[in-house]
């Protein structure tokens, strides 16, 4: 906008300077002036005459430490070549997705491919891809939007969690078991030998085929007992910042249980503190991970919701034989006092309390060595007196710790033991 406005300010002087001395000269430059300007403004018009372009994306959805895949392609139809382009596709992704300069000759095509890591969760908006192109003296400027917006939803990352399973509670079926059952269930675990009595309907053939004797197949009982997730947003004890933050890790534990539950043939529900307290309900299969996923990775710190009100708003859906998960950074202990109505009535329960003060202090220094302030001095009291409260009741708590894999926090009792070589 400069160079044109310069430009015009140019022709005008020379032009009334041209006419007013009759000077050849700048009666020259006055046509030199006009040539230049109608050439840089006719090959601003052509350049993204004539041209096709379009991108294509890997998917829609993915997860945190994943790559966006994304396919461009640009295509010359004319004889004309193109020899400056600039592509720019803007996003709302933490990684941009990167822009390039490029030439076409005539009747060329160019593609290329994109990989973008993605480094956080969330909902992210992909716009449409623009192309500009301008004359060797930027005095004029083409653009052209291509395709349509998009978005991407980001997963939060699923650790694994090889020594932790959801508490079993005393109503048969809620968790496995390494005696048989009788019943034909879907949880085929080994083959035996046939003996008389045996259905047919048992019979494993394939195994029958190689042995060259009956063989028959042995079932474990389907796991039936529903997975509650309590998941607590409320900001006023969200400690740290980005990754090492309790929000982040409270979600890291939310997806992880969430699957290794789902895996397990178990139903799970959600229940977190949103703006108007969402809840998924209780299911299984992969839709239900994925409605799961999605939840996830919208949640924020945006309510201020005590956690009791969550627990004393959810609670009334727990049945005999259920386990409720309770994820949070609070250091109120009000909310202890519902979960231990719980027993009695034949629920699980199960507390995964990440540390405040720990993540705090990562964020006030890298090292986590600073200095403690009268507020983590305060945050370290109240995680102590939270440690006696939880252990008062003799509910099942995992501490969750910065800096430390969920698979190595989150154990069932026992567990470790049986990993220790004898």
């Amino acid at each position: 906008m400069i160079a044109r406005l310069q430009l015009l300010v140019l022709g005008a002087i020379l032009i009334v300077g041209a006419f007013s001395t009759g000077a050849d000269f700048l009666f020259f430059l006055v046509y030199l002036l006009l040539l230049v300007g109608g050439g840089a403004y006719v090959v601003t018009r052509l350049g993204l005459a004539d041209l096709e372009a379009g991108y294509v994306l890997g998917q829609l959805h993915g997860s945190v430490g994943g790559q966006l895949r994304v396919t461009y392609t640009l295509r010359n139809v004319s004889y004309l070549p193109k020899p400056w382009l600039e592509i720019e596709h803007a996003s709302t992704l933490p990684v941009p997705l990167p822009g390039r300069a490029l030439a076409l000759p005539p009747r060329g095509e160019r593609s290329w491919l994109t990989r973008v890591p993605l480094t956080r969760r969330g909902h992210f908006r992909i716009d449409p891809l623009q192309i500009r192109t301008s004359d060797p003296f930027g005095l004029f400027e083409a653009s052209a939007g291509v395709g349509r917006g998009a978005t991407l939803v980001v997963y939060p990352r699923v650790e694994p969690l090889p020594f932790w399973h959801v508490p079993a509670t005393s109503l048969e079926g809620t968790h496995a078991s390494r005696e048989r059952t009788f019943q034909s269930t879907p949880l085929v675990t080994s083959v035996r030998p046939y003996v008389p009595g045996d259905a047919y309907n048992r019979i494993h053939w394939p195994t029958t085929a190689r042995q060259q004797e009956l063989y028959v197949r042995e079932f474990d009982l389907e796991q039936a007992a529903d997975v509650w997730i309590f998941l607590d947003l409320d900001p006023t004890w969200q400690a740290g910042q980005g990754d090492e933050s309790t929000l982040e890790a409270a979600v890291r534990v939310a997806a992880a249980v969430g699957a290794k539950a789902l895996s397990e043939n178990r139903a799970v529900g959600l229940t977190s503190a949103g703006r108007q307290l969402p809840v998924l309900p209780a299911d299984r299969g992969a839709r239900q991970h994925q409605k799961l996923m999605q939840m996830l990775a919208a949640a924020q710190a945006n309510a201020p919701v005590p956690l009791v009100e969550i627990l004393l708003h959810g609670l009334g859906r727990l049945r005999r034989g259920m386990t409720a998960l309770v994820i949070t950074p609070s250091l109120d202990p009000n909310w202890i006092r519902p979960l231990a109505s719980l027993r009695p009535r034949g629920v699980g329960v199960a507390v995964c309390h990440l540390d405040p003060a720990a993540y705090a202090a990562i964020a006030a220094r890298p090292d986590g060595r600073g200095g403690e302030d009268e507020a983590q001095a305060e945050r370290l009291r109240g995680v102590r007196s939270m440690r006696h409260a939880l252990a008062e009741y003799d509910l099942q708590v995992h501490e969750i710790v910065p800096h430390t894999r969920l698979g190595e926090l989150l154990v069932a009792p026992g567990a470790v033991a049986a990993r220790r070589p004898a």
